[in-house]
Protein backbone atom coordinates (compact mmCIF):
# COMPACT_ATOMS: atom_id res chain seq x y z
CA UNK A 1 0.00 0.00 0.00
CA UNK A 2 1.12 3.47 -0.93
CA UNK A 3 2.01 5.46 1.99
CA UNK A 4 0.41 9.32 1.66
CA UNK A 5 1.93 12.45 3.29
CA UNK A 6 0.34 15.52 4.56
CA UNK A 7 3.11 18.24 3.49
CA UNK A 8 1.49 21.07 5.43
CA UNK A 9 -2.74 21.39 6.40
CA UNK A 10 -4.04 24.13 3.94
CA UNK A 11 -7.37 25.21 3.66
CA UNK A 12 -9.06 23.95 -0.32
CA UNK A 13 -10.28 27.44 -0.64
CA UNK A 14 -6.90 29.49 -0.79
CA UNK A 15 -6.46 26.66 -3.33
CA UNK A 16 -8.82 28.35 -5.53
CA UNK A 17 -7.25 31.69 -4.95
CA UNK A 18 -4.13 30.31 -5.45
CA UNK A 19 -5.52 29.03 -9.26
CA UNK A 20 -7.14 32.28 -9.37
CA UNK A 21 -4.38 34.14 -9.14
CA UNK A 22 -2.53 32.29 -11.92
CA UNK A 23 -5.54 32.17 -14.26
CA UNK A 24 -5.15 36.22 -13.69
CA UNK A 25 -1.63 35.91 -15.07
CA UNK A 26 -2.22 33.28 -18.13
CA UNK A 27 -5.88 34.26 -19.57
CA UNK A 28 -6.52 38.15 -19.94
CA UNK A 29 -10.26 36.39 -20.33
CA UNK A 30 -10.97 35.86 -17.04
CA UNK A 31 -12.87 37.94 -14.83
CA UNK A 32 -13.84 37.50 -11.04
CA UNK A 33 -17.00 38.14 -9.33
CA UNK A 34 -17.78 38.34 -6.03
CA UNK A 35 -20.20 38.66 -3.16
CA UNK A 36 -19.11 40.64 -0.68
CA UNK A 37 -16.93 37.79 0.36
CA UNK A 38 -13.38 38.27 -0.73
CA UNK A 39 -11.66 38.00 1.48
CA UNK A 40 -13.27 34.26 2.41
CA UNK A 41 -12.95 33.70 -0.85
CA UNK A 42 -9.42 34.08 -1.09
CA UNK A 43 -9.35 36.57 -4.47
CA UNK A 44 -7.69 39.34 -2.84
CA UNK A 45 -4.96 38.93 -4.73
CA UNK A 46 -7.17 38.61 -8.03
CA UNK A 47 -8.55 41.86 -7.37
CA UNK A 48 -5.23 43.62 -6.47
CA UNK A 49 -3.34 42.66 -9.21
CA UNK A 50 -6.53 42.82 -11.95
CA UNK A 51 -9.15 45.56 -10.77
CA UNK A 52 -10.49 45.45 -14.11
CA UNK A 53 -11.38 42.32 -14.27
CA UNK A 54 -12.93 41.94 -10.25
CA UNK A 55 -16.51 43.00 -9.62
CA UNK A 56 -17.68 43.10 -6.07
CA UNK A 57 -21.57 42.93 -6.51
CA UNK A 58 -22.67 43.06 -2.64
CA UNK A 59 -24.44 41.03 -1.34
CA UNK A 60 -26.80 40.46 -4.30
CA UNK A 61 -25.91 36.49 -5.55
CA UNK A 62 -28.55 36.37 -8.06
CA UNK A 63 -27.30 39.04 -9.27
CA UNK A 64 -23.98 37.89 -9.72
CA UNK A 65 -25.03 35.18 -11.54
CA UNK A 66 -26.98 36.95 -13.88
CA UNK A 67 -23.74 39.38 -15.08
CA UNK A 68 -22.05 36.49 -14.85
CA UNK A 69 -23.75 35.04 -17.37
CA UNK A 70 -24.13 38.04 -19.49
CA UNK A 71 -20.20 38.57 -19.77
CA UNK A 72 -19.88 35.04 -20.95
CA UNK A 73 -21.93 36.80 -24.48
CA UNK A 74 -18.20 38.86 -24.97
CA UNK A 75 -16.10 36.01 -24.47
CA UNK A 76 -15.28 36.67 -20.81
CA UNK A 77 -14.81 33.16 -18.49
CA UNK A 78 -16.34 34.39 -15.34
CA UNK A 79 -15.66 32.57 -12.21
CA UNK A 80 -17.88 33.54 -9.00
CA UNK A 81 -17.00 33.67 -5.28
CA UNK A 82 -19.50 32.91 -2.15
CA UNK A 83 -20.58 30.38 -0.07
CA UNK A 84 -21.55 27.18 -1.39
CA UNK A 85 -24.90 27.78 0.25
CA UNK A 86 -25.18 31.28 -1.35
CA UNK A 87 -24.16 29.60 -4.64
CA UNK A 88 -26.65 27.57 -5.23
CA UNK A 89 -29.44 27.38 -2.55
CA UNK A 90 -30.41 31.13 -2.98
CA UNK A 91 -29.87 31.53 -6.45
CA UNK A 92 -30.92 27.69 -7.98
CA UNK A 93 -33.31 29.94 -10.40
CA UNK A 94 -31.12 32.13 -11.73
CA UNK A 95 -28.13 29.40 -12.11
CA UNK A 96 -30.87 27.19 -14.16
CA UNK A 97 -32.27 29.76 -16.33
CA UNK A 98 -29.75 32.02 -17.05
CA UNK A 99 -26.55 29.57 -16.98
CA UNK A 100 -27.83 25.65 -17.18
CA UNK A 101 -30.53 26.05 -19.70
CA UNK A 102 -28.91 28.78 -21.76
CA UNK A 103 -25.24 26.63 -21.41
CA UNK A 104 -23.12 29.55 -20.48
CA UNK A 105 -19.47 29.54 -19.63
CA UNK A 106 -20.21 30.18 -15.91
CA UNK A 107 -17.61 29.03 -13.28
CA UNK A 108 -19.59 28.83 -10.15
CA UNK A 109 -17.29 28.70 -6.94
CA UNK A 110 -18.11 27.63 -3.88
CA UNK A 111 -16.39 27.97 -0.45
CA UNK A 112 -17.55 26.99 2.77
CA UNK A 113 -19.56 23.74 1.48
CA UNK A 114 -20.34 21.31 4.29
CA UNK A 115 -20.59 20.64 8.00
CA UNK A 116 -17.05 21.98 7.82
CA UNK A 117 -18.13 25.43 7.80
CA UNK A 118 -18.32 24.67 11.50
CA UNK A 119 -19.45 27.81 14.02
CA UNK A 120 -21.45 29.10 11.29
CA UNK A 121 -24.19 26.34 11.99
CA UNK A 122 -26.92 24.96 10.13
CA UNK A 123 -28.25 27.75 7.77
CA UNK A 124 -25.05 28.03 6.22
CA UNK A 125 -24.10 24.92 6.08
CA UNK A 126 -25.26 23.17 3.17
CA UNK A 127 -25.60 19.59 2.59
CA UNK A 128 -27.83 19.60 -0.61
CA UNK A 129 -25.54 21.72 -2.98
CA UNK A 130 -23.96 18.62 -5.07
CA UNK A 131 -27.47 17.35 -5.49
CA UNK A 132 -28.73 20.34 -6.54
CA UNK A 133 -26.03 21.20 -9.36
CA UNK A 134 -25.43 17.32 -10.85
CA UNK A 135 -29.34 17.61 -11.36
CA UNK A 136 -28.95 20.24 -13.80
CA UNK A 137 -28.36 19.28 -18.03
CA UNK A 138 -25.03 19.83 -18.56
CA UNK A 139 -23.29 21.00 -15.45
CA UNK A 140 -20.29 19.48 -14.03
CA UNK A 141 -19.93 19.00 -10.73
CA UNK A 142 -16.35 19.24 -9.00
CA UNK A 143 -15.39 18.30 -5.56
CA UNK A 144 -11.88 18.62 -4.55
CA UNK A 145 -9.95 17.05 -1.34
CA UNK A 146 -6.62 19.53 -0.76
CA UNK A 147 -4.93 22.52 -1.43
CA UNK A 148 -3.17 21.41 -4.56
CA UNK A 149 -6.44 19.95 -6.96
CA UNK A 150 -8.04 22.50 -5.39
CA UNK A 151 -5.70 24.96 -7.66
CA UNK A 152 -5.06 22.59 -10.29
CA UNK A 153 -9.19 22.64 -10.84
CA UNK A 154 -9.47 25.88 -11.02
CA UNK A 155 -6.91 26.12 -13.95
CA UNK A 156 -8.50 23.08 -15.64
CA UNK A 157 -12.04 24.49 -15.13
CA UNK A 158 -10.79 28.10 -17.00
CA UNK A 159 -10.45 25.44 -20.09
CA UNK A 160 -13.55 23.76 -20.23
CA UNK A 161 -16.18 25.45 -22.53
CA UNK A 162 -19.35 25.17 -20.43
CA UNK A 163 -21.01 25.82 -17.00
CA UNK A 164 -18.99 23.98 -14.08
CA UNK A 165 -19.61 23.94 -10.25
CA UNK A 166 -16.79 24.11 -8.17
CA UNK A 167 -17.16 23.09 -4.58
CA UNK A 168 -13.90 23.33 -1.54
CA UNK A 169 -14.09 24.12 1.56
CA UNK A 170 -13.19 26.64 5.05
CA UNK A 171 -11.04 24.29 7.20
CA UNK A 172 -7.25 23.83 6.97
CA UNK A 173 -7.17 20.07 5.66
CA UNK A 174 -4.18 17.43 4.90
CA UNK A 175 -2.45 18.56 1.71
CA UNK A 176 -0.99 15.27 0.05
CA UNK A 177 -1.30 15.48 -3.68
CA UNK A 178 1.55 16.43 -6.11
CA UNK A 179 2.24 20.16 -6.61
CA UNK A 180 2.46 19.15 -10.40
CA UNK A 181 -0.67 17.45 -10.97
CA UNK A 182 -2.65 17.72 -14.11
CA UNK A 183 -6.36 17.92 -13.37
CA UNK A 184 -8.01 16.30 -15.54
CA UNK A 185 -12.30 17.09 -15.10
CA UNK A 186 -14.28 13.23 -15.50
CA UNK A 187 -11.08 11.41 -14.32
CA UNK A 188 -10.95 9.73 -10.95
CA UNK A 189 -7.98 8.97 -9.60
CA UNK A 190 -6.78 5.61 -8.38
CA UNK A 191 -4.67 6.07 -4.83
CA UNK A 192 -4.38 3.00 -3.63
CA UNK A 193 -5.29 -0.70 -5.22
CA UNK A 194 -6.58 -3.34 -3.30
CA UNK A 195 -8.64 -6.36 -3.31
CA UNK A 196 -11.29 -7.03 -0.50
CA UNK A 197 -13.51 -3.09 -0.57
CA UNK A 198 -13.59 -0.15 -2.97
CA UNK A 199 -13.76 3.29 -1.13
CA UNK A 200 -14.63 5.76 -3.36
CA UNK A 201 -14.34 9.46 -1.68
CA UNK A 202 -14.93 13.15 -2.19
CA UNK A 203 -14.13 16.48 -0.73
CA UNK A 204 -12.08 16.01 2.76
CA UNK A 205 -13.64 12.68 3.05
CA UNK A 206 -10.13 11.56 0.46
CA UNK A 207 -8.01 11.61 3.18
CA UNK A 208 -9.97 10.08 6.02
CA UNK A 209 -10.67 7.18 2.82
CA UNK A 210 -6.68 6.79 2.92
CA UNK A 211 -6.60 6.61 6.73
CA UNK A 212 -8.92 4.23 6.73
CA UNK A 213 -7.40 1.63 4.59
CA UNK A 214 -4.14 1.92 6.28
CA UNK A 215 -6.13 0.96 9.55
CA UNK A 216 -7.73 -1.71 7.18
CA UNK A 217 -4.62 -2.65 6.13
CA UNK A 218 -3.34 -3.59 9.68
CA UNK A 219 -6.60 -5.50 9.95
CA UNK A 220 -5.84 -7.70 7.04
CA UNK A 221 -8.55 -6.03 4.70
CA UNK A 222 -7.45 -4.90 1.72
CA UNK A 223 -8.74 -1.41 0.42
CA UNK A 224 -8.97 0.07 -2.88
CA UNK A 225 -8.70 4.17 -2.72
CA UNK A 226 -10.26 6.36 -5.43
CA UNK A 227 -10.46 9.83 -5.09
CA UNK A 228 -13.66 11.23 -7.29
CA UNK A 229 -13.22 14.77 -8.07
CA UNK A 230 -15.34 14.94 -10.22
CA UNK A 231 -19.08 13.89 -9.85
CA UNK A 232 -20.45 14.78 -12.46
CA UNK A 233 -19.14 13.30 -15.14
CA UNK A 234 -18.79 10.58 -13.33
CA UNK A 235 -15.15 8.11 -13.99
CA UNK A 236 -18.03 4.95 -14.42
CA UNK A 237 -15.39 3.19 -16.34
CA UNK A 238 -13.19 3.22 -13.22
CA UNK A 239 -15.68 2.68 -10.31
CA UNK A 240 -16.75 -0.67 -12.65
CA UNK A 241 -13.27 -1.77 -13.07
CA UNK A 242 -12.77 -1.64 -9.45
CA UNK A 243 -15.72 -3.27 -7.97
CA UNK A 244 -15.50 -6.12 -10.19
CA UNK A 245 -12.12 -6.75 -8.39
CA UNK A 246 -13.60 -6.18 -4.99
CA UNK A 247 -17.04 -7.00 -4.87
CA UNK A 248 -18.32 -4.12 -2.69
CA UNK A 249 -17.80 -0.61 -2.25
CA UNK A 250 -18.55 2.16 0.21
CA UNK A 251 -18.77 5.69 -1.05
CA UNK A 252 -18.13 8.67 1.20
CA UNK A 253 -18.59 12.66 1.06
CA UNK A 254 -19.26 15.39 3.18
CA UNK A 255 -22.51 15.63 1.64
CA UNK A 256 -26.63 14.04 2.55
CA UNK A 257 -26.58 10.38 1.49
CA UNK A 258 -29.78 11.72 -0.85
CA UNK A 259 -28.63 13.45 -4.01
CA UNK A 260 -24.82 13.17 -3.20
CA UNK A 261 -21.89 10.67 -4.87
CA UNK A 262 -23.40 7.74 -3.32
CA UNK A 263 -26.30 7.56 -5.45
CA UNK A 264 -24.80 8.43 -9.01
CA UNK A 265 -22.34 5.37 -8.09
CA UNK A 266 -25.26 3.41 -7.19
CA UNK A 267 -27.44 4.34 -10.18
CA UNK A 268 -24.20 2.74 -12.40
CA UNK A 269 -24.18 -0.34 -9.77
CA UNK A 270 -27.46 -0.68 -10.99
CA UNK A 271 -27.16 -0.50 -14.08
CA UNK A 272 -23.92 -2.11 -15.28
CA UNK A 273 -22.54 -4.65 -12.26
CA UNK A 274 -25.31 -5.04 -8.73
CA UNK A 275 -22.71 -4.70 -5.77
CA UNK A 276 -23.27 -4.12 -2.05
CA UNK A 277 -22.53 -0.86 -1.21
CA UNK A 278 -22.73 1.21 2.13
CA UNK A 279 -22.40 4.96 2.34
CA UNK A 280 -20.70 7.46 4.62
CA UNK A 281 -22.79 10.85 4.55
CA UNK A 282 -24.56 12.95 6.25
CA UNK A 283 -28.49 11.05 6.88
CA UNK A 284 -31.22 13.47 5.95
CA UNK A 285 -30.00 16.01 8.35
CA UNK A 286 -29.58 19.80 8.84
CA UNK A 287 -25.79 20.64 10.31
CA UNK A 288 -25.72 22.49 13.39
CA UNK A 289 -23.01 24.58 14.83
CA UNK A 290 -19.80 23.36 16.26
CA UNK A 291 -15.81 22.65 15.38
CA UNK A 292 -15.43 21.05 12.24
CA UNK A 293 -13.54 18.22 14.00
CA UNK A 294 -16.70 18.02 16.36
CA UNK A 295 -18.79 18.02 13.60
CA UNK A 296 -17.57 15.07 11.16
CA UNK A 297 -17.28 12.90 14.43
CA UNK A 298 -21.03 13.26 15.50
CA UNK A 299 -22.30 13.01 11.75
CA UNK A 300 -19.77 9.97 11.20
CA UNK A 301 -18.21 11.95 8.22
CA UNK A 302 -14.28 10.32 9.80
CA UNK A 303 -11.95 7.27 9.20
CA UNK A 304 -13.50 4.95 11.78
CA UNK A 305 -17.15 5.37 9.98
CA UNK A 306 -15.29 4.18 6.78
CA UNK A 307 -13.68 1.38 8.76
CA UNK A 308 -16.76 0.35 10.93
CA UNK A 309 -18.92 0.89 6.99
CA UNK A 310 -16.29 -0.95 4.99
CA UNK A 311 -16.37 -4.42 7.64
CA UNK A 312 -19.84 -4.25 7.06
CA UNK A 313 -20.47 -4.51 3.46
CA UNK A 314 -17.76 -6.84 3.03
CA UNK A 315 -19.66 -8.84 5.12
CA UNK A 316 -22.60 -8.53 2.84
CA UNK A 317 -20.27 -9.76 -0.16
Amino acid sequence: MKKYTDTGKKDTRSGFGAGLTELGKTNENVVALCADLTGSLKMDDFKKNHPERFFQVGIAEANMIGIAAGMTIGGKIPFTGTFANFSTGRVYDQIRQSVAYSGKNVKICASHAGVTLGEDGATHQILEDIGLMKMLPGMTVINTCDYNQTKAATIAVAEHDGPVYLRFGRPKVANFTPEDQTFEIGKAVLLNEGADVTIVATGHLVWEALQAAEKLEEKGISAEVINIHTIKPLDEEAILKSVKKTGCVVTCEEHNYLGGLGESVARVLAENHPTPQAFVATQDTFGESGTPDELMDKYGLNAEAIITKAKKVIGRK
